[in-house]
This record gives C-alpha cells, structure tokens and sequence, in this order.
C-alpha cells in the first residue's frame, strides 16, 4: 500500500510542502485531504489512501513543517520555524487546499485529521466551513481555554530560561511521558499509541517518528485549543458543517476519549447541528494502526458516502 506520487508545493507562508497523492480507482466522487499527527508523517497513511482510492475518493497528504520531508526557513525536524504561529500552520493546510481545487475542481472536498493533524482540521474547518463538504477529526487532544492559556504561560518562561526555541523538557513529561505511563506493563514508550506490536515497532523503527518537538510547536498546538475555545470561532462558521468525531476508549491522549466527547459537546451546544461522534472501546491513540482500524475506516466511508448522497439529493431538489 503507498501513494502513487509525490510533488511539492511552496506555501505563502513560505514552507516548501511535500505533498503525496493518491487517485481514485474509477471516477472520482469526492477528495479527502489528510493532516497526519504530532511527531510523524504523512507517509502513514497509505493504507487509509489506498482504502479511501478503491471506493472512488482522490487522496492528498501533506507533511506539516517540521516534519517528514516538509522544508521551511528555520524548521528542522520538530521545529515549526520562527515566528511560525497557528495560522502559518493553517496557511499551510489552505495551499494543499488552493492545489486541491486547481487539479480536481468542482469535486467536494472533506479534510481528515489525526491528534495535532485533527486538530489543525477541525480549526481549518471552523474557519473555512465554506469551502468543505465536511470534517473528521481523530482523537484530537484539545485543551480547554484556561489549560492552553496557562499551557503557554508555562512555556514562555521555559523559553525565556532556556534562552530559545529548543524542545521542552517540561511538557513531554506531562503529555508523552504521562501517556507511556498509562501502561505500567508497556514494551516500548509508545504502546500507548496501538495495542499492535508491529505497528509500535514500525513507529520505533521510523527515523521520522518520535522525535521530541520544540516550544513553539507545543505553543502552536495551545493557539489552536485557543481558536477552538473561541466563541467567535463558531460564529462564524455554518452550522451545517458535517464533522465526525472519533476517540479511543483507551486512549490516554484524550483521557480515554473523553476529550473528544467534550469536544463534541461543546460543538452542539454552539449551534453545530451535524455531529457524529464514535469512540472505539478498547482503541488506543491510533485506532488507524489497531485491530479495529478495518471498521473505523469503513465508518469513516459511511460517513463521506453519506454526506455526498445528501448533497445529491438537495441538487436533485432544487
């Protein structure tokens, strides 16, 4: 299972994107651009591309500064550069966005996200609700408004200490650290991730894997918290939005998905009325890489065949 090719992109923030595409088998029904997690890349996602291509959906994924083989001034692996802030991020999700449209137009587009990458969709969404037919976002760990600001507050004096933008040795102790401790009994740091041996050993064994992050991509990460705490944030978004929410009951990330109910909670009560929410019992972070990743993905088709059949049949209406 890969991607069929690989082409890059420079961002108007400046990043050189490296973009990997997979085609639809057939005539293509809809587009799913996908935003991979904290700490990897969008090379793991082959197999929910491959899936996605067999049932007629074109696939574009892109590394995130900072990441894979994503260039940017200043941005080493685990850095996101300086002055980099939540909307570079987000400029950065909207030229994949922009290049969507020139090579497919006229095809929905539905934006996917896992952990940082679900959250970069869902705050993407809530600000160009517009230009997508809707959002799914995996086992997002958004803070609440008064934990990112206290967040951030604790990483600026950690930045004015260490004098730069150099991985926090505060933070990975209580995310990471915390979350490899959920598992007294664990192989590996990373058996939070999937109960699936050879899939924690493929993320072990990945040099683009892993790696600790700086301050500013932790700060990056609380700013986005902040934009999805934002009451003006829902304002202005349709409400008609189709967002799919799913969560590991086991998954440490979001507090057994607790997170992910919260924040599915918070969406219906600002006026979101098309809200599905699935959490898998047993699944840890990854439910992509666990044994019910087969079952995630076909509700995930569900949801996007769906919403495409709806969006028919109000054309055919009218």
């Amino acid at each position: 299972m890969t991607f069929d090719g690989e082409m890059r992109l420079t961002s108007p923030s400046g990043a050189d994107l490296r973009l990997l595409r997979k085609t639809a088998q057939g005539p293509a029904r809809a587009i799913v651009q996908v935003n991979h997690g904290l700490s990897e890349h969008a090379g793991r996602y082959a197999r929910l591309s491959t899936f996605l291509s067999a049932h007629g959906f074109h696939v574009l994924a892109h590394d995130h500064r900072g990441h894979g083989g994503t260039k940017a001034q200043g941005a080493p692996l685990g850095h996101f550069g300086p002055g980099a802030n939540a909307d570079t991020i987000l400029a950065d999700v909207g030229a994949v966005h922009d290049h969507i449209a020139s090579i497919w137009p006229g095809l929905p587009v539905f934006v996917f996200g896992h952990s940082m990458g679900g959250m970069i969709a869902l705050t993407y969404a809530l600000r160009h609700s517009r230009r997508i037919a809707g959002v799914a976002s995996w086992n997002a760990p958004f803070a609440t408004r008064l934990e990112a600001l206290a967040g951030k507050a604790v990483l600026a004096v950690e930045r004015f200490r260490l004098g730069s933008d150099v991985p926090s040795r505060l933070v990975p102790r209580l995310t990471f650290g915390s979350w490899a401790r959920a598992f007294p009994q664990r192989r590996t740091e990373f058996d939070w991730l999937s109960r699936v041996p050879e899939e924690v050993d493929r993320y072990v064994r990945d040099p683009l894997c892993g790696f600790d992050v700086s301050i500013g991509v932790w700060t990056v990460l609380f700013e986005l918290s902040l934009i999805a705490a934002s009451r003006n944030e829902y304002n202005a978004a349709r409400k008609d939005l189709p967002l799919h929410l799913v969560g590991g009951g086991a998954d440490p990330s979001t507090g057994g998905g607790r997170i992910v109910q919260r924040t599915a909670d918070i969406l219906k009560r600002n006026g979101f009325g098309d809200v599905t929410i699935r959490l898998y019992p047993l699944a840890r972070h990854e439910t992509l890489n666990e044994p019910e990743a087969d079952e995630a993905m076909r509700d995930l088709l569900s949801w996007i065949e769906g919403n495409l059949d709806r969006k028919n049949h109000q054309l055919m209406r009218k």
